[in-house]
């Protein structure tokens, strides 16, 4: 174990063995926290978040996203009927790409199929069952891990080599930000995005109760696979309707457009515990998915039978299957370019 203090402002890194990969590979831990004992975990494989404790008003701390106690079982997930994708990074393109195929350039590139005939969160073994590199941590106002990954060009049929730096940071206000940068060798697609199942009432508990509200009026059109249409649809006063808050519903898998660029994309408020979580981002959409199903095969975190209410996802990314849309933002990332995403998620107590 290693540990890194400094008395003065109380933020602190834990490093730890987490687990071997089949093929011996180490995988870590790391627990970062900040002056007002915010802890976070997260493991090198996938760059996933494990645990994320807040401390409320009452003296009380909760850890409100879902995982896993072992790698064994984060590698299982990825076996299960509909893989969950818990706490991971998720790329090289989050999200479904139609049919596996996309032109550029004048090319075809045609991907591997896991999904169906579409290609879905980066395909086969995307960046979620890689194992990261860990290039600093930084324990300081701002408590913070960088972890990288270098993605071959080829690498589920990709082109270009395409890599990644993946900085989380907790915050004196009780943020936990994101921030990605990649750059490639060759002009490809990226669309990165974190895919934690949020759960405010602790990982245990279910989220229909939990109060949503998506600042927008306007979604993706999507057919019965869940592929865009290339059509907005206007939500107003529809089951859609985030704009004012609702209880979480009990099945969605949906794309948002995020018109309002300098406000909060969308919030989740457990009023049992009085703890609000608000998402920031810079990106066009958040893909907002209820569920964290492990169907009654792996066990989650402190024994947990997690099921289709566990969790919500507000995956902040570009549109899916936008290579196929020339009428959404453009996910080419240009060979000397530089593919960058920020996003926030901010805990406030009550």
């Amino acid at each position: 174990m290693e540990i890194k203090r400094n008395s003065q402002i109380k933020s602190t890194s834990v490093k730890d063995l987490f687990g071997l990969m089949p093929d011996g590979e180490e995988i870590y831990s790391y627990e970062l926290s900040n002056k007002n004992g915010m802890k976070l975990k997260v493991i090198t494989y996938g760059a996933t978040i494990t645990e994320l404790k807040m401390p409320l008003k009452n003296g009380e701390i909760v850890d409100v996203v879902l995982g896993f106690d072992t790698l064994e079982s984060y590698i299982q997930s990825f076996n299960l009927v509909s893989p969950p994708y818990m706490g991971a990074t998720v790329g090289r393109y989050a999200g479904r790409i139609y049919n596996s195929s996309f032109n550029l350039n004048g090319q075809k590139v045609v991907l591997n199929k896991n999904n169906n005939d579409n290609s879905l969160h980066g395909g086969f073994i995307g960046f979620s069952q890689k194992n990261w590199t860990v290039k600093k941590v930084h324990s300081g106002r701002k408590s913070a891990i960088t972890l990288t990954y270098s993605s071959p060009a080829g690498e589920e049929n990709y082109p270009g080599k395409l890599t990644v730096e993946l900085t989380y940071t907790l915050s004196e206000k009780n943020e936990l930000i994101i921030q990605y940068n990649a750059k490639t060798t060759a002009d490809t697609v990226v669309n990165l995005t974190h895919h934690s199942y949020f759960n405010l009432d602790g990982h245990i508990s279910n989220v229909s109760d939990q109060e949503l509200i998506v600042n927008t009026h306007r979604m993706l059109e999507t057919t019965v696979e869940n592929i865009p249409t290339g059509r907005f649809l206007e939500i107003e006063n529809t089951d859609f309707d985030f704009f004012t808050p609702k209880k979480c519903p009990s099945k969605i898998d949906n794309t948002f457009v995020l018109d309002r660029k300098d406000e909060f994309a969308a919030s989740l408020f457990n009023k049992k515990n009085n703890l609000k979580m608000t998402v920031y981002t810079d990106q066009p959409g958040v893909h907002i998915y209820v569920g964290g199903n492990c169907f009654n095969t792996i066990k989650g975190k402190e024994n947990a039978d997690y099921h289709p209410l566990s969790g919500i996802c507000f995956e902040t990314q570009n549109y899916p299957d936008a290579p196929n849309n020339p009428n959404f933002p453009s996910a080419v990332l240009k060979k000397g370019a530089e593919y960058t995403h920020n996003t926030i998620y901010k805990f406030q107590s009550f």
